[in-house]
């Protein structure tokens, strides 16, 4: 078998891609989504016909232009996750805006929005992940959206406060940034790699994942971004992991052994101590980790920017 064969014996594969014509080609269980991936898409010439939808649903739903760009960018989205959801048997995740990672009511009224799309396109929200970055104001919204029924995926997360904080609100899923996090480092510390056991993205992702199953939180964890394969056969055995087509592709052409690397009957011995999280504490240990700090910041700000690109884009149809 290939590694991407084996991969699957033991961790749920997600495509990381807005292209679903790539899809088929490695049957994930799921797909992610996020507003540069979309974008990236969106230039695409076969994927116009989604846009023209979104931009006459848009001008249905609004009576102002900002009201109805608000609309067409919503069902642009739900309209690249329908065409995923045909593909995959499992879930796609869709992002909330993320002009609003600091607005808790407005994250809430836009999963639930989101989720209506979903649902009077006749999709079951337990298909659906609705993707917030994992600020302390992303987490409270999420914990009231999964009291709804509405499961959360929790983005841009750097750090294992991030990841407590996630669990304890019951979120269904995390997505800790492995790549990022290895970027940061080799411009901290100017060194050009590490060795795959020695990638701090890795040994983040392990230490989530050591906790939570020493703990038996039920929030699953999904290692995301990733810049080379070492650091997807590093983490094998992890509950899910989203990889973009050309990764795949990579463990699809390799027949080398992979070895499970996180077991959860192995985490449950070993000697981790509990932390206790509010408020104030989150907000004081996120601040102690410059790298979290910094890539959170970055993350929202160049979703933002992919977010306003789409805009501009859905705005000349108009």
């Amino acid at each position: 078998m290939n590694q991407l064969e084996l991969l699957k014996k033991m961790t749920v594969v997600v495509a990381d891609t807005g292209d679903f014509k790539q899809l088929q080609q490695f049957s994930p269980t799921d797909s992610t989504t996020n507003p540069s991936l979309i974008y990236a898409a969106s230039q695409q010439p076969h994927y116009q016909h989604l846009l023209d939808d979104a931009v006459r649903f848009g001008k249905s739903h609004g009576k102002t232009l900002p009201q109805q760009l608000s609309s067409a960018l919503d069902k642009v989205f739900v309209n690249f996750g329908i065409e995923i959801l045909k593909i995959v048997p499992g879930r796609v995740s869709t992002e909330v805006d993320a002009r609003l990672s600091f607005d808790v009511q407005g994250s809430i009224e836009k999963g639930r929005h989101l989720i209506s799309l979903y649902e009077s396109a006749g999709f079951d929200r337990k298909r659906i992940l609705i993707k917030l970055a994992t600020t302390w104001e992303g987490i409270m919204a999420a914990e009231k959206l999964e009291k709804e029924g509405i499961h959360c995926n929790m983005t841009l997360l750097f750090s294992l406060p991030q990841a407590i904080a996630c669990a304890e609100a019951k979120a269904t899923l995390i997505s800790p940034f492995v790549g990022r996090i290895l970027d940061w480092f080799k411009k901290s510390e100017n060194v050009s790699s590490y060795a795959p056991t020695d990638d701090p993205g890795v040994k983040s992702v392990s230490r989530i994942f050591n906790y939570y199953k020493k703990f038996g939180y039920s929030t699953q964890i999904m290692g995301a971004s990733f810049r080379n394969k070492d650091e997807i056969t590093e983490l094998a055995g992890c509950d899910l992991l989203t990889i973009s087509p050309n990764l795949l592709e990579e463990l699809k052409n390799s027949t080398a052994p992979l070895p499970r690397k996180l077991d959860p009957a192995a985490a449950k011995k070993s000697p981790i101590e509990k932390i206790h999280l509010d408020e104030k504490t989150f907000r004081f240990l996120l601040n102690e980790d410059a790298m979290a700090t910094e890539k959170l910041a970055e993350g929202i700000r160049n979703f933002v920017k992919d977010i306003v690109k789409l805009e501009s884009l859905l705005k000349t149809r108009f």
